[in-house]
C-alpha cells in the first residue's frame, strides 16, 4: 500500500464496515470527516488506559480490545468506548486491516464496548503492523477498589492461570518449531488460549465481593505485576511459589524455550487482594461462572515482594518480559 492515510473509500469500507455502536453513551462516533466522538456518563468518574501490541502479529484485533479493557477494569470499571490507531507498514495489505477490525468489533460486541474512533495510516515508520488502543471506562466512585483498607493477612489471589497470553503469542508466532514438542491435545488448547486473555468478567464479579485492589499481569509476567502491587499497597507481599496454577502446555513452552515462566506475560490472569471472608464467596461465584481463582499469598506488615520457594526470597528487580526472548 502506498505510504499516507488510507483514502476515504478504504476507510469506508475497511475500517468503518466493522464498526458497529451500540452504547448509549455514545451520542457521536467518529466517521469521515468527524475525527471526535462524544460520550455522556451522567455523573460517573472517567478511567482511561492505553496500550500497544508491539510483541505480535497474530490476533492483533483480539489483543488491543483485551489489554487495554483489562487495565480499564483493575480501576473498578466498566469498559465503555475505544479509541484505535493503526500504523501499517506499507508491505501489508488491506485484507490484513480488515481483519484486524472484525477480530476487535467481534471482541468489543463480546465485552460490550463501542469502538468511537481513531486513527488508520500506512508508513515506513513500522516495519510490522503496530495497533495501539485507548479505552474509555465509567464508575461511580463508591465502586472504585479501596486499597487503603488492606490489612494484614488479606489474601493474594489470582485468576485462571499465569503465562496465558505468553504461550498463545509464541504458539501462534513460532507454530513450526513446536510442531514436535507439543501433543494434538496440547495444540488445540494453547490456541484456545486466544479466547481467554479477558478479565473483565472476573473483575466485575469481585467488585461484588470488596476487592480492595486488582492488577492484571502483562509484561514482565506475575512477578512484574506483584512487584508493582507491592510499591501500591505500600505492604509486604509473599507468595507461595508451589501454589501459583501454570498451565502443563505453558510449563512446556516456556522450558522448550528456556523462559522463566513467571516473568511471562499474562494477559488473562489478574491479582486480587481480598479480605479472607470475602475471598472465599469471591472464589466460589468465580467458579460457578467457570473462573478459577487461586490464592497464591498473603499480605503482611512491612514492605516488598517476597517469594517462598523453600526459603524466603525478595524480588527485587523486574526484568524485560521473558516473551522477547523468543519473538
Amino acid at each position: 500500500m502506498k505510504i499516507g492515510k488510507i483514502s476515504n473509500e478504504e476507510l469506508r469500507n475497511h475500517v468503518f464496515k466493522n464498526i458497529i455502536n451500540k452504547r448509549k453513551e455514545v451520542l457521536v462516533s467518529s466517521e469521515i470527516g468527524i475525527d471526535t466522538a462524544v460520550l455522556d456518563l451522567d455523573d460517573d468518574l472517567v478511567v482511561i488506559s492505553i496500550d500497544p501490541i508491539t510483541g505480535s502479529t497474530k490476533d492483533l484485533g483480539k489483543l488491543s480490545v483485551n489489554i487495554s479493557c483489562n487495565d480499564v477494569v483493575c480501576g473498578g470499571a466498566e469498559p465503555v468506548a475505544m479509541l484505535m490507531s493503526i500504523l501499517l507498514p506499507p508491505t501489508a495489505t488491506l485484507d490484513e486491516l480488515d481483519e484486524i477490525m472484525r477480530d476487535a468489533e467481534e471482541e468489543c460486541d463480546r465485552l460490550n464496548l463501542d469502538i468511537v474512533g481513531g486513527h488508520t495510516e500506512i508508513t515506513d515508520a513500522v516495519n510490522r503492523i503496530v495497533v495501539t488502543t485507548t479505552v474509555i471506562g465509567r464508575v461511580s466512585e463508591n465502586e472504585l477498589p479501596k486499597i487503603k483498607d488492606i490489612n494484614d493477612d488479606d489474601i493474594v489471589a489470582i485468576s485462571k492461570s499465569i503465562g496465558i497470553e505468553g504461550s498463545s503469542i509464541i504458539y501462534k508466532e513460532k507454530m513450526n518449531e513446536l510442531e514436535g514438542v507439543l501433543s494434538l491435545e496440547e495444540k488445540s488448547e494453547v490456541n484456545n488460549f486466544s479466547n481467554m486473555l479477558s478479565v473483565v468478567k472476573e473483575a466485575q464479579i469481585a467488585k461484588k465481593y470488596n476487592v480492595k485492589y486488582m492488577h492484571d499481569i502483562t509484561e514482565g509476567g506475575l512477578y512484574g505485576a506483584l512487584w508493582e502491587s507491592a510499591q501500591v499497597v505500600n505492604k509486604k507481599i509473599i507468595v507461595d511459589k508451589e501454589l501459583v496454577p501454570i498451565k502443563k502446555v505453558t510449563g512446556k513452552i516456556a522450558d522448550f524455550y528456556g523462559l522463566d515462566v513467571y516473568r511471562l506475560i499474562s494477559s488473562g490472569s489478574m491479582v486480587f487482594i481480598l479480605n479472607k471472608n470475602d475471598y472465599e464467596e469471591f472464589r466460589k461465584k468465580s467458579a460457578l461462572e467457570g473462573i478459577e481463582i487461586t490464592k497464591i499469598g498473603e499480605i503482611k506488615e512491612g514492605s516488598g515482594f517476597f517469594v517462598k520457594d523453600g526459603a524466603l526470597e525478595e524480588i527485587t528487580n523486574t526484568t524485560v518480559d521473558e516473551l522477547y526472548k523468543v519473538v
